[in-house]
């Protein structure tokens, strides 16, 4: 009878903590008819998604330079900290989708060859808010990600401002001006997405994708309309770039969430921040 009784409670508490946790799917592919290759993503469905009829708020979440769609699974832990976040109602439920920006930076490439951008806003989101139960209104849609990821949230969000509520970025990989043209990493980072080395001046597709000229280059009124979120470690080398957006940010007016955290540029630092940018996020699906 003892094990009988023991079994049903090991049984219950199984049945209770899976009801609690949302579910991951890896590595799906959507089929674009920009880019010549199939994108894979990864998503997180929350825990009541196959138990109700209703649509979830959504947040794209990027991965870091030379990571793919399984990074913020694998590393990341995204799946334990939604889980954690929506459990303790710090988080609304909400769909996770992780596409897969293999080294693009999100950016379309200055050649035209590989448009990862204009694949991203026309394609890849319609799709995605097809396939599963989204609410597609903006504010009901985010945008967030680590290093390379972080800053494709800042980027992609300013130049589509329709778009994204919110924007969380840690550690993001925004370069001074100083910083690029003086690079001895350009080539093999940056080439092949924004042209040639610059020498004296950032190219101007580079200008039209770097978050510090389009909070020049976009209009500030509109810029205002998304909630930003910067975090960046003490230690990290990028700094530079995320102390000159918080600058000049403050200077236009912009009300955004500046961190400035121990730790560098790591997982550890990104599994601790990320909770509190989802939390960030949350406050203005549910306000």
């Amino acid at each position: 009878m003892k094990k009988f009784l023991l079994l049903s409670i090991v049984i219950l508490c199984t049945v209770s903590l899976s009801a609690q946790s949302g579910k991951v799917f890896e590595s799906l592919k959507f089929e674009s008819k920009l880019v010549s290759y199939p994108v894979k993503y990864s998503i997180y469905l929350p825990p009541d998604y196959e138990t109700s009829n209703r649509s979830y708020p959504i947040i794209y979440l990027l991965h870091g330079y030379s990571d793919d769609e399984t990074g913020w699974i694998q590393y990341g832990e995204i799946n334990s900290i939604v889980d954690k976040g929506i459990a303790n109602d710090d988080f609304l439920p909400c769909i996770i989708v992780i596409p897969d920006g293999k080294v693009t930076w999100f950016c379309n490439s200055a050649d035209g060859k590989n448009p990862w951008e204009d694949m991203f806003v026309k394609e890849f989101i319609p799709f995605i808010e097809k396939e599963y139960r989204v609410r597609t209104k903006k504010e009901f849609r985010a945008i967030a990600g680590l290093s390379m990821g972080g800053y494709g949230a800042l980027k992609l969000s300013m130049r589509n401002t329709d778009l994204f509520s919110s924007c969380v970025a840690l550690s993001s990989g925004t370069f001074t001006d100083k910083e690029i043209i003086g690079s001895e990493q350009y080539d093999p980072y940056f080439g092949n997405i924004y042209g040639p080395k610059p020498v004296g001046e950032v190219s101007t597709h580079w200008k039209a994708n770097s978050p510090l000229y389009l909070l020049e280059s976009v209009e500030t009124a509109k810029l205002k309309t998304i909630r930003f979120y910067i975090d960046c470690g003490d230690d990290d080398f990028l700094y530079r770039g995320n102390s000159a957006l918080h600058v000049k940010m403050r200077e236009l007016g912009i009300t955004h969430e500046y961190r400035v955290r121990n730790g560098g540029h790591e997982w550890s630092y990104w599994r601790t921040g990320i909770y509190d940018g989802l939390k960030f996020i949350s406050e203005e699906f549910h306000r």
